[in-house]
């Protein structure tokens, strides 16, 4: 061990901090012999917790070994982790909302926020840049099964090995549900120093007051606000300030965050957006994690699978399945998704089934590979099933997601099974401080087990489950009716009934004739996000196109007033073949992806606005691959109002080259272009296959250089552009009749041509001019 002068702490060799001793004089010289001692004791203290903490870290149960596959390699914590976003002004936003629409892209969600947001690391949580948290408060904010547990067991980790918070000398953590089932479902009431020792039992006995007596050197973690059954109202008072009072949990976790109690401390909750209305105060930082970026996921590809190759050849087709994609930037999805493609990509080729295409596909797989490595062990899996399903199925309907082993798993009869690898391998087992609990590995899995248990088991009663879908007016049911749908497909339910015996046809029949009344009932002409899309997500689950064309509307008008997820795109896109479709978005705010762009390519008819749509340069590739694509049937198109600029208009215009290009119409209003795109748009305008024949650049700073280089397209035989609107404020006053001299005297054939000049007056009000140079020559 190495020391240092006065003052100054004192450091292991592996990093972390033993203890702070202040040397002083005393008399002749020497030491405090009383201060010595009380660090000696924590510094032993100190390394208990470390070691403890360490122990607890490495027994956590290991999601990184597939079903069948126990040589999978480990997967560290800076693999799983997911960065947090920081909200810069420190301002507050309604991630309730902004976070409930699952099928958002990672990126997409960072483009929206970037404005106001910084990506942060763990560590950053207590010293971010700009003063953004003065106080000693956090908030990690996700949705189920992002990472905030993972972050908080990262945390601890990085804390036990001495990496990071090394300015706290002893971090605890509490689960908020780990509360859930003292006393008699009444709230629980205990002291600081009881809540610590109850789960730390070796700073018992007199221990803990030297330790409380610092408390700037502590941090206090309460992972999982929305798992408390109980309200924590932050301006909830009196509070206490003593670690001996005897109060309300929820006070006294009030008392910490207010810092009445421990005055100095650090807190970090975490919770998912759901629960923060019940806080009632807001602490100075909102972090959001909001999954893996799209570099993270491929190094978790390769690292879960065990094989570089495998993982570039697995992460390919996900990137090409908008499916998977959509759900790949959330961890706990993405480790079924590679659990799944790990036995699909390893299993000969001749040999192999087709790969997952939907959300139902991919966990009947996941189940199928379950069922299939614990079918020697388990004789009677198809009992154990409908007993786990209909657990399921009672949590999604209570919303419940952990489960007691002395109450539901009693209650369900699963008691019994308790000890087989089997039930192990749905379930996570945690030991709370009276009681045992349980929850499914993925959220999404709980749904699909519950959905399994009404064919497995025909006395489920489905007609009273659709008769309450029917009334239900909230989302609780919205993936357990996706995946109930989605089994009704054939050869979904074939791929379990080879190991768990007959599914019920009468429910597959039932569900349907469900589907086909819902459709019916209400042929809609304009549908909102929640009746026509949902419609159109089951549609794609079943992937039975006759029994989905017998129920389109031949005409279907989406007012989307909030987002369309690149997931939606795809799913529309998987009936936009048809004749009978046509698609029109009348948008306010939109979040437009790659995928709304492959959409594009197959309407006849106006796609009526993507004005205001939030697009930028980065999304004008893949629109103009879709305009160049050989079924494209664009012919009218308007981007206004989007921060497009040149180089994606530059972009665009690759497109509009394209012989297999249709387009006719073209706004491009205030899309933020100089005079350094003209040249561009005006070998597109001149392309020997252009069908443009009305182009409006209005609102944009071309400039009389820029409208010089677009005039030499002008005059191109080739260009049929019979009416152009730009920006007439500012040109020179001249320039309209050089623009008519030149294009005029450049074929006397030309079709006759509009140019709207709209000149700007100095108050503001719009004039136009148009030229008819036709008849005006």
């Amino acid at each position: 061990m190495k020391s240092h002068h006065s003052n100054r702490r004192v450091y292991s060799q592996s990093g972390f901090i033993l203890l702070n001793i202040t040397m002083r004089s005393w008399g002749g010289g020497g030491v405090d012999i009383a201060n010595l001692t009380c660090a000696g004791k924590r510094k032993d203290l100190h390394e208990t917790h470390r070691l403890a903490v360490s122990e607890s870290i490495r027994t956590l149960d290991d999601r990184s070994s597939f079903p069948g596959d126990s040589h999978m390699r480990a997967v560290d914590f800076e693999t799983q982790y997911t960065e947090l976003i920081v909200i810069k002004d420190g301002s507050w936003v309604d991630w309730d909302q902004f976070l409930n629409n699952e099928s958002l892209y990672a990126e997409v969600v960072e483009e929206w926020i970037e404005d106001r947001c910084v990506r942060i690391w763990d560590e950053q949580l207590f010293k971010t840049p700009g003063g953004i948290n003065p106080s000693n408060t956090a908030l990690v904010i996700g949705k189920a099964g992002i990472g905030k547990t993972t972050i908080v067991q990262k945390i601890m980790f990085d804390w036990a090995r001495g990496s990071h918070y090394q300015r706290f000398a002893f971090v605890f953590l509490f689960k908020f549900r780990d509360f859930n089932f003292l006393d008699d479902g009444k709230e629980p009431r205990m002291s600081l120093n009881e809540l610590i020792v109850s789960h730390y039992k070796y700073l018992g006995h007199g221990r803990l007051g030297e330790i409380l007596q610092q408390p700037n050197s502590l941090l206090f973690i309460l992972d999982g606000l929305n798992d408390y059954k109980h309200i924590l109202n932050l301006y909830h008072w009196p509070l206490c300030s003593d670690p001996n009072d005897d109060v309300p949990l929820s006070i006294l976790f009030t008392s910490l965050v207010r810092m009445t109690l421990l005055k100095g401390c650090s807190v970090l909750i975490t919770s998912t957006p759901t629960a923060l209305h019940s806080l009632g105060y807001s602490v100075n930082l909102g972090a959001v994690i909001l999954g893996f970026v799209p570099e993270k996921r491929l190094t978790y590809f390769k690292k879960m699978l065990g094989d570089e190759n495998l993982g570039v050849q697995a992460m390919r087709y996900v990137e090409q399945n908008a499916v998977l994609y959509s759900m790949s930037f959330n961890p706990s999805y993405c480790w079924i998704i590679c659990a799944v493609l790990k036995s699909h990509f390893t299993t000969p080729e001749k040999e192999r089934e087709p790969a997952p295409k939907t959300v139902t596909e991919l966990f009947v797989m996941f189940l199928h590979n379950i069922l299939t490595s614990h079918r020697e062990e388990a004789k009677d899996q198809r009992t154990i099933l409908i007993k786990l399903g209909k657990m399921a199925y009672y949590g999604v309907d209570k919303g419940i997601h952990i489960f007691s082993e002395k109450q539901e798993m009693s209650a369900f009869g699963l008691q019994p099974y308790l000890s087989s690898p089997f039930l192990s391998a749905f379930l996570h087992k945690e030991g709370t401080l009276k009681h045992t609990t349980y929850t499914f590995i993925c959220p999404k899995l709980q749904e699909v087990v519950a959905a399994c248990s009404f064919y497995l088991d025909p006395s489920g009663d489905i007609e009273e489950l659709l008769v309450r879908l029917n009334s239900c007016n909230n989302d609780r049911f919205n993936v357990l009716t996706l995946f109930l749908v989605g089994l009704t497909r054939p050869s979904i339910s074939e791929t379990l009934e080879g190991i768990l015996g007959e599914f019920d046809k009468k429910t597959a029949v039932q569900i349907l004739e469900w589907v086909k009344k819902k459709a019916l009932d209400k042929p809609y002409y304009i549908c909102s996000r929640k009746n026509g899309l949902q419609m159109y997500h089951w549609f794609y689950e079943t992937q039975n196109e006759k029994f989905t064309k017998d129920l389109m509307w031949k005409e279907l008008i989406f007012l989307i007033e909030d987002t369309l997820s690149a997931l939606d795109c795809a799913i529309i896109n998987q009936w936009t073949t048809h004749d009978f479709f046509i698609l029109q978005l009348c948008v306010n705010h939109v979040l437009v992806c790659i995928c709304l762009l492959n959409i594009l390519t197959f309407f006849s008819a106006h796609l009526d606005s993507l004005d205001s749509c939030r697009l930028t340069s980065g999304c004008c590739a893949g629109l103009s691959l879709a305009l160049a694509a050989p079924h494209s049937q664009m012919t009218c198109l308007s981007v206004s109002h989007n921060k497009l600029d040149d180089s994606g208009v530059r972009l665009l215009c690759e497109g509009l080259r394209s012989k297999n290009c249709k387009l006719e119409d073209l706004k491009l209003e205030s899309c933020g272009l100089t005079s350094t795109c003209c040249a561009a748009i005006s070998l597109a305008v001149s392309a020997e296959h252009s069908r443009l024949t009305n182009l409006s650049l209005d609102y944009n700073h071309l400039g009389d250089s820029g409208m010089h280089l677009l005039c030499e397209g002008l005059k191109n035989k080739n260009c049929k552009l019979t009416y152009l609107r730009f920006p007439f404020n500012e040109l020179n006053l001249f320039f309209p009749c050089l623009i008519v001299s030149q294009v005029y005297s450049s074929s006397l054939e030309k079709s006759p041509a509009f140019f709207d000049m709209k000149p700007l007056s100095k108050s503001g009000h719009p004039h136009s001019l148009v030229v008819l140079i036709h008849n005006w020559l």
